[in-house]
């Protein structure tokens, strides 16, 4: 099982009141299983997202990824988990503009210490799996909204982690950018990683192989 969670509840306290984000989520997602998790906004599918990704901790329940539970690692191993086990798409692509396409895709594997010539040639074969290749020497600035997701898609992938969590991936894309979005995403889902992707869109959901609906911090499958 590549993720399991029990029980998560995510509590905020704002205002004197206490806002529950997750209010016992309980969820199963195979190896290799391709999942959307679709609810609208404040429905608590980016704090979702964020336990699932070890970017956040839940205040209640636990959560198991690829069989160890979460709650009992340290800093360093939930770094550790974050660079090797788990690829981020985000909406915003969050690439950093003073770097070209290859740079940016070979961040995380400059994180992990890889030589320049290995780590080059990896970010290349990366760009070239999402068709941008030709674009390898380009800024951001340079690039389609379309072209840029592409390029945090391959930086997702360069490090080969078996897990892609995508927020909104097409959230900022134009309907044809989306749809070779959606495309690299089930390519992907087809070579056996596991893709779970939030979204608020209703026809980008039922792309997957399986939908799963939140509102008000609960799970419904359907």
């Amino acid at each position: 099982m590549a993720i399991r969670a029990e029980d998560l509840h995510k509590h905020y306290k704002t205002g004197g009141q206490t806002v529950k984000a997750l209010d016992g989520i309980t969820l199963e997602i195979k190896d290799g299983e391709y999942v959307t998790i679709v609810g609208s906004s404040g429905s608590g599918k980016s704090t979702l997202m964020n336990i699932l990704g070890c970017l956040d901790t839940p205040t209640s329940g636990k959560y198991f990824l690829d069989g160890k539970e979460v709650g009992s690692l340290s800093d360093r191993e939930l770094s550790e988990i974050r660079s090797r086990k788990i690829g981020f798409v985000f909406q915003s692509f969050n690439l950093i503009s003073s770097l070209t396409a290859l740079e940016n895709v070979e961040l995380p594997l400059l994180y992990r210490k890889i030589p320049k010539t290995k780590r080059s040639e990896i970010a290349l074969n990366a760009l070239e799996s999402v068709r941008l290749s030709d674009r390898a020497l380009h800024r951001p600035s340079e690039l389609s909204g379309g072209q840029q997701q592409r390029v945090a898609i391959a930086r997702a992938i360069a490090a080969d982690p078996q897990i892609i969590l995508a927020d909104e991936p097409c959230g900022n894309l134009d309907s044809r950018s989306g749809a070779e979005v959606l495309e690299i995403l089930d390519n992907l889902s087809k070579n056996g990683k596991t893709i779970v992707m939030i979204t608020h869109n209703e026809d980008t959901a039922r792309k997957a192989q399986r939908l799963i609906r939140i509102s008000d911090g609960k799970l419904t499958v359907g």
